[in-house]
């Protein structure tokens, strides 16, 4: 399929230009100026359009809390214990979350669908292709992350301790704890000695091994420090997700050099942490050098609104182009799929969409989306 005359943001650039683009299969295998079609090759005329990378939130609960079922949906959170790094979203993912289609019709390709915040460590995210009828199917990594983390929401889950000072000694035991497991290990295999294997601490060695990072949410300012203070004490790889007072201490962030996943902040102030809620943050953060996603936070607010916060983001003084990289290259950067996706270049997942208007504009519609080379509507 050849793709012309369309304005294309390849995120290589920092604006759109006039480009055509080749799929075969699933992948994109050519972008260039005035391409000539091969002999039977279906070709749309994209004429006036805008073309973009397919969407990508590097935080949400989509499939996992499903849209309009309540409790009955809702398999964000286990309580059996505040530490649950043996658990996997992939165990709990439901294809027929009705916000799929609804996701991929708003230009949203693909997630890192990730567990609740009410445990210190929630269990392991996987990121997901926004189509399918089988949950393995839809995987594009299984193991991206472990989620962890801070502040009221651990605190209001009654684990048996109600501060962060408690908070923050769970997460350090459950490092320490694996360390201390794989030094057990160790000796058993130099000894020869059966060594029976943790599901949740081999989970959690791949954080300390820094194979994965630990997505940390924190909201207010003093749990976001707590979480760098953590990651440095063991040299481990975190995402700052939410980080709703960044804006108050971007500079210190950025000096971390740990990426931040923002938002959502379309809803209304539901707690104390998150006051300081504002489509500013994601600017201001990214001016000060700090590597940012823009995340809608399905289901506290809906998936197929990431677009509207991308552009509530450029509303409020964040960069066209950065915004875009905040919804495409940058959230496959974090979650390690950028040798595959976020971007428009030859090589990449034909993941891509059409729009009628520029991605910002109130009046633009997703009217054609790819992916993996397959048209979703």
């Amino acid at each position: 399929m050849l793709i012309k005359n369309g304005y294309l943001f390849t995120t290589c650039t920092n604006d759109f230009e006039k480009l055509d683009i080749r799929i075969e299969n699933t992948k994109i295998t050519e972008v260039d100026y005035d391409i000539s079609p091969k002999e039977n090759e279906e070709v749309i005329d994209a004429a006036g359009k805008y073309i973009t990378p397919g969407f990508i939130d590097a935080h949400s609960h989509i499939c996992i809390s499903e849209e309009g079922m309540g409790e009955v949906g809702d398999d964000c959170c286990d309580y059996s214990d505040a530490i649950t790094p043996q658990l996997e979203v992939l165990d709990g993912l439901y294809p027929f979350d009705r916000a799929v289609e609804r996701s991929v019709r708003a230009g949203v390709t693909c997630a890192c669908v990730c567990p609740g915040s009410d445990g210190v460590i929630g269990g392991v995210a996987s990121v997901i292709r926004l189509t399918g009828k089988i949950a393995d199917e839809m995987i594009v990594t299984r193991k991206a992350a472990v989620k962890g983390s801070l502040g009221e929401n651990p605190k209001a889950a009654k684990h048996g301790f109600a501060s962060r000072m408690g908070t923050a000694y769970h997460l350090r035991k459950c490092l320490e704890d694996t360390k201390e497991y794989l030094f057990g290990k160790e000796e058993a295999e130099k000894n020869g000695d059966h060594f029976r294997c943790d599901p949740g601490k081999e989970n959690m060695a791949m954080v300390l091994r820094k194979e994965i990072p630990l997505h940390i949410h924190a909201h207010r300012s003093d749990d976001i420090c707590t979480a760098i203070r953590i990651a440095k004490e063991y040299d481990i790889r975190i995402v700052i997700v939410h980080c709703t007072d960044g804006i108050e201490i971007a500079e210190y962030i950025a000096a971390s050099g740990f990426p931040a996943i923002v938002g959502p902040s379309m809803n209304p102030c539901s707690k104390q942490e998150v006051w300081n809620k504002s489509f500013e943050t994601a600017g201001v953060l990214n001016r000060a050098g700090v590597k940012v996603c823009i995340t809608a936070d399905h289901d506290v607010t809906p998936l197929y609104y990431l677009p509207i916060y991308a552009a509530m983001a450029v509303r409020f003084g964040m960069d066209d182009a950065e915004a875009l990289r905040a919804v495409t290259s940058y959230p496959a950067e974090i979650l390690g799929i950028d040798d595959r996706k976020g971007a428009l270049v030859s090589g990449k997942d034909a993941d891509l969409v059409i729009w009628s208007h520029h991605p910002f504009d109130i009046h633009a519609k997703a009217e054609h989306v790819f992916i993996e080379g397959k048209q979703e509507c």
